[in-house]
């Protein structure tokens, strides 16, 4: 009877030994000596854990905190959601085809009005048109770009100064228009020059830059912004290669409300259309009027794709802004919040271990841990209406988007499908792998390493490479 038991006893120690032995190799290597790490993998829907390490433990997510923001625009919104910006107009139109009044531009929080990864690019074309066959030739009110739908903070009190002013950083309004990013065309000469700037697009004529940039040695961008939202000041650092006839660097635009009723305004008069008054942008009252057109963007499906695959910080803030919307207008963060943590309580998720400052993923502030990311990824695959969206959504490792060089080249390429985080001591990947006929989910997340960010995930895909034989 002791022979069988010390038998027993001998098997499962082995097995549960060969289970931990990635995990214990992964957390004890010395790159992680002092790092912060939570993990878990287990099977999808089943919960049969094949390794952990502080599961429970809260640390900062980084652009994983988009798998939050995109899976609750999913259950809340549906897959067929559309964002709808509305063309109003405040008066009468006169036989004279004279409009007693404004025309509006009313906001809704769409990111991709203009923007070069969804959505029509001529779309102004279209409004024109509209206007035309509402009858009217002349505008006698301004045109007004309502975007009071959000309130007027811009970015995220929670983002760290020297990302603001960043075109990964965009501020975020009730008007989106461009990505809320400009180019900056600037041209190089040698080493420890400053660059000459030659011009931004699109036009942005009330924009100051103080240049302090310089030329180097380097082959990449390490350039960047400082400035605030509705400020016109911009100040540019770091560094470009040296000797470019020219050489593109992106920023937030300042103000992309403004920005988007002054070229609609452009078109109209292009058009024949008479303006009598410069184009406003108003951020606090809003107008209302008759509707004589509604823009829509392409359905939640195509955006969360693109704020997934691309980790677009300036779609998902879009998206957790407006999920604030039952909290009340104008919308704010704080409101995204409540309304996500409420949503993922009712489906029994452990909120207590979710603390989420902004969509993104961007704010140093945020932390999760992988049992709540893992609890979400389980849900969207077995049981959420949206599975498939949702799934469908995540980059595939060696493949496309975020995730093109992760795992490349390695027998786990084509089978993992995941969303990366990265910001400054922060390597994060959680999603899915697809494995022997299984399903798994996983969550690793590592802060405050002693190497590189690709030292990290060098690590990080060792580490699965090990689980996965």
């Amino acid at each position: 009877m002791k022979k069988i038991f010390f038998n027993v006893f001998v098997s499962f120690f082995v097995l549960n030994l060969v289970a931990q032995t990635p995990v214990d190799n992964f957390i004890h290597h010395p790159l992680l000596k002092n790092a912060n790490v939570s993990l878990l993998i287990r099977e999808t829907g089943k919960g049969k854990v094949v390794g952990r390490y502080n599961a429970n433990k809260s640390i900062i997510p980084a652009s994983t905190l988009k798998l939050v923001t995109t899976a609750s625009a999913l259950e809340l919104l549906g897959p067929n959601f559309r964002f709808q910006t509305k063309l109003e107009i405040s008066g009468n139109v006169t036989k004279e085809h004279v409009l007693q009044g404004n025309l509006i531009i009313k906001g809704s929080g769409d990111p991709t009005l203009g923007s070069e990864f969804l959505g029509e690019k001529n779309f102004l074309d279209q409004w024109v048109l509209a206007i035309k066959q509402a009858g009217i030739s002349k505008i006698e009110g301004k045109i007004i770009a309502d975007a009071s739908i959000y309130n007027q903070e811009g970015v995220s009190p929670f983002w760290i100064w020297e990302d603001i002013g960043n075109y990964y950083a965009p501020s975020i309004f009730g008007i989106s228009y461009l990505d809320n990013t400009f180019r900056l065309f600037l041209r190089s000469g040698p080493i420890g020059t400053t660059p000459a700037i030659i011009r931004t697009l699109p036009d942005l004529p009330d924009l100051v830059i103080e240049n302090y940039l310089k030329s180097s040695k380097i082959t990449f961008d390490s350039a960047y912004f400082y400035g605030m939202p509705n400020s016109n000041l911009r100040r540019l650092y770091g560094e470009i290669p040296a000797n470019r006839a020219e050489f593109v660097v992106k920023g937030d635009i300042p103000n992309p409300v403004f920005l988007l009723a002054k070229q609609f305004s452009d078109k109209l008069i292009q058009s024949g259309i008479t303006v009598n008054n410069p184009p406003v942008a108003e951020f606090s009252t809003p107008f209302d009027g008759q509707v004589v057109y509604t823009h829509f963007s392409p359905p939640l499906r195509d955006i969360i794709k693109q704020t997934n695959e691309r980790s677009n910080n300036h779609y998902a803030e879009c998206l957790f802004r407006y999920l604030g919307l039952g909290e009340g207008v104008p919308v704010t963060g704080r409101g995204g919040v409540k309304t996500i943590r409420n949503l993922w309580k009712l489906k029994g998720l452990p909120v207590d271990q979710l603390f989420m400052c902004d969509g993104s993923g961007l704010s140093p502030m945020n932390a999760v841990s992988a049992q709540f990311i893992t609890e979400l990824l389980d849900y969207m695959y077995s049981k959420s209406a949206f599975s498939k969206d949702f799934f469908n959504s995540l980059p595939i490792a060696g493949k496309t988007g975020t995730l093109v060089s992760f795992l490349a080249g390695t027998p786990l390429e084509g089978k993992v499908f995941a969303k990366s985080g990265s910001i400054e001591k922060v390597k994060c990947y959680a999603g899915y792998v697809k494995n022997e006929g299984k399903t798994y989910t996983f969550v690793v997340m590592v802060n405050n390493a002693q190497g590189t960010s690709r030292a990290v995930t060098k690590k990080i895909e060792e580490l699965l490479l090990s689980v996965f034989k």
